[in-house]
């Protein structure tokens, strides 16, 4: 049983609040969770927390239990005075965070704010004077009656970002324009909806480098993702790279293999040929799920995406500091890399920056205290550079003393980067073919769509 629930933007501003039991004293618990939230240290926060006098709110918030989880940047906040379970709280969360992007076509603070009355009719059917009633997509959708309001066209020129399931992206140009962020649809309205399914395989890149240029560690993150717009329980056959192993002691086929370390489905995946054949064959209800996680450290199959030469001189009596960066594309010359960010942090006290760079179309400039290096696009087996010069007149010596050194003044770096591989996956893990066993009663089939997207979590060069 909860109390209130609420969405907040990463800002702190109240998206949706719905009070079901009356006894919060008013919206003043959404303000008060997300002081207390940013007031607390680090960037990891407790996703339990409960009231006491020392937060400062009012003596009937004294003992309320907040459960928050943090999604596409939006905190959704359930409360309660109950002792409950916070693990039950968490998974309903979850399954909440997962309705709404599919009633809403994506979960973002604009998607919630153009779809006000639908999340709150969503609200009244899931959850009765703060008791669960059904999360069911296929009961719910007997009762939603509100039609969701879809975002703005996509545009080819908008270079903004690389979105999951094929939207807004221009390398899922193949794909109708924002095809996959439409939302799962109402009964009443079956008769237009299009049969469609997106398949994503996408992995998350953790890498530290030392400064003399050896990998420290080097893991990956790997999730395949399934959005489907057919009827529940259409079954699917999804066939991954046959060499495709678990563990070291496993080999398969002839070529050196696609290993992981660790791999966990969807209770709904069924396993009787993935042994032999590698195949998941599935009967997946209408919307969004994870079909398949899996994690690999320390081996991969193929060069680190970039790598990155630093060079530095620092004058220390006149408070000149050089930085030389040279960044070297691995991948094969046929892929690219799109919006790389370099990030590396300065010592305090710069004041100016001078720069030449490789070409045109980069960009540098000093903010937060770091310089921000923004490559719209590197092709593979290129490599780019920048010559980087800076005034920190707080850390300059006497005049005339001081030598010029390559040793890294203190508060300089580490670099990080960031950046999207698109049609790449750092493990080597391909999807062989999508199969349907769905028949429409029309002459239309079911559109298809696979995607593979590697991205950077934390890719770390120590300087």
């Amino acid at each position: 049983m909860i109390s209130q629930f609420f969405i907040l933007s990463s800002k702190g501003d109240p998206l949706i609040y719905k009070d079901f039991r009356g006894d919060s004293g008013g919206r003043d618990v959404a303000e008060l969770f997300y002081r207390k939230l940013t007031g607390l240290p680090g960037d990891e926060s407790p996703v339990v927390m409960v009231t006491t006098p020392q937060w400062g709110g009012r003596r009937h918030h004294d003992g309320r239990h907040f459960i928050h989880i943090r999604h596409s940047g939006l905190y959704l906040v359930a409360t309660t005075s109950e002792n409950i379970s916070p693990f039950s709280l968490l998974e309903l969360l979850s399954r909440l965070a997962t309705l709404l992007g599919d009633y809403c076509g994506s979960l973002s603070e604009g998607t919630i704010s153009r779809n006000v009355a639908l999340v709150y009719e969503l609200l009244d059917e899931v959850l009765d004077y703060g008791y669960v009633q059904t999360t069911s997509m296929e009961m719910l959708r007997n009762f939603i009656q509100t039609e969701a309001v879809v975002s703005k066209p996509f545009s080819l020129f908008d270079l903004s970002s690389v979105g999951l399931f094929g939207a807004e992206t221009q390398q899922s140009k193949v794909a109708p324009s924002s095809a996959a962020s439409r939302p799962i649809l109402s009964s009443h309205s079956d008769q237009n909806q299009k049969n469609e399914v997106f398949l994503d395989v996408v992995e998350r890149l953790s890498v530290l480098i030392a400064s003399n240029g050896s990998l420290l560690k080097v893991d990956v993150q790997g999730e395949i993702r399934l959005k489907s717009f057919l009827p529940s329980g259409s079954e699917m056959r999804i066939g991954l790279t046959e060499e495709f192993c678990v563990g070291k002691s496993e080999l398969r086929g002839y070529g050196p293999g696609i290993r992981v370390d660790e791999v966990s489905f969807h209770s709904s995946v069924h396993l009787d040929e993935f042994e032999s054949h590698r195949i998941l064959r599935l009967q997946p209800p209408q919307g969004e799920l994870t079909v398949m996680r899996y994690q690999l450290s320390d081996d991969l199959p193929s060069p680190l995406p970039f790598r990155l030469f630093p060079s530095v001189q620092w004058d220390r009596g006149s408070g000149r500091l050089q930085v030389y960066l040279k960044l070297r594309c691995d991948l094969p010359p046929k892929s690219q890399a799109l919006n790389i960010r370099l990030y590396l942090p300065l010592p305090r006290g710069v004041v100016s920056l001078s720069q030449e760079l490789s070409s045109p179309d980069q960009k540098a400039e000093l903010g937060e205290g770091a310089l921000h290096w923004d490559l719209p696009r590197v092709q593979g087996g290129s490599q780019l550079s920048g010559l980087f010069q800076m005034d920190v007149p707080s850390l300059s010596g006497p005049a005339g003393h001081g030598p010029s050194t390559s040793a890294p003044p203190l508060g300089l770096g580490p670099a990080s980067l960031s950046f999207e591989l698109p049609r790449h996956t750092c493990s080597g893990l391909q999807v062989r073919f999508l199969r349907l066993a769905f028949r429409p009663c029309g002459n239309a089939n079911p559109h298809k769509w696979v995607r593979h997207l590697s991205h950077s979590d934390a890719y770390v060069i120590r300087i």
